[in-house]
């Protein structure tokens, strides 16, 4: 059951810890629920403590980074759930959607599991794609935007869907894409990149990246880019999408 995290995942788990403010919306869209089902786990960012929850993840590379004591995992995949219909109050996936081989078959899994609700933190790429770094990197949303849900996909699966923005703060804590919006030389460190998985499918940007560095040396990112600087939280399409309900159910 290789993934593409048994290759890049290996020390994910430094730079990509639960950033409070992610998980406080997490945790108001879960709320009500008690035992919840974590698809595409990974090494357990963002699941719940106060809650029963069972992780599933295919790659052993980030199973093997779940610290002790941590939900019980099984090694599955989403278009496959090992579970009985309706065996958990809510499901929830984290950045992962966009990593399954057939969102379809994933997303009626979870749909069939879940007994309340259904939750996925994602990316609405209609507003990602304003994000600066692709200005840079035009390569990486060209990569995006082919796989990342769009969100009137969930609605196929659901009888009702939620959408709820969740602006990105500044110090973000966690190292996915859009958490450097406001550090921009941060991009220019391998191991921030290592960590961010559209960067392992892209070629050789060194002349990107020496651009980047450039325009920030030389003051040209921070004049370009002046309407951030007083900004506290940027909107960047990063959003919670809460499904209730099997469609036709």
């Amino acid at each position: 059951m290789a993934t593409l995290y048994d290759e890049i995942g290996r020390n994910y788990s430094a730079r990509r810890e639960s950033d409070p403010r992610v998980a406080a919306a997490i945790e108001d869209a879960i709320e009500g629920c008690h035992s919840v089902l974590n698809v595409g786990a990974g090494a357990g960012s963002y699941e719940p403590h106060s809650r029963t929850v069972i992780a599933v993840e295919p790659s052993l590379t980030m199973i093997a980074q779940r610290l002790p004591g941590m939900a019980p995992v099984v090694q599955a995949r989403a278009e496959a759930l090992p579970f009985p219909d309706r065996s958990f109050d809510a499901v929830l996936g984290v950045l992962t959607v966009h990593h399954w081989k057939s969102q379809t078959k994933g997303l009626a899994e979870c749909a069939r599991v879940a007994r309340s609700r259904a939750v996925f933190f994602t990316i609405d790429l209609e507003v990602c794609e304003r994000f600066w770094l692709f200005d840079y990197l035009p390569d990486l949303i060209q990569i995006d935007r082919p796989i990342f849900p769009r969100i009137a996909q969930f609605a196929r699966f659901f009888e009702s869907i939620e959408t709820i923005p969740i602006p990105i703060p500044a110090d973000c804590r966690d190292g996915f894409l859009g958490a450097y919006w406001k550090r921009p030389r941060s991009f220019l460190d391998p191991l921030v990149r290592r960590s961010i998985s559209t960067f392992s499918k892209i070629g050789n940007i060194d002349s990107q990246l020496a651009r980047l560095a450039k325009d920030i040396d030389s003051g040209v990112w921070e004049k370009r880019y002046a309407s951030l600087h007083d900004l506290s939280v940027l909107d960047l399409g990063y959003c919670l999408v809460v499904g209730r309900g099997p469609a036709g159910g």
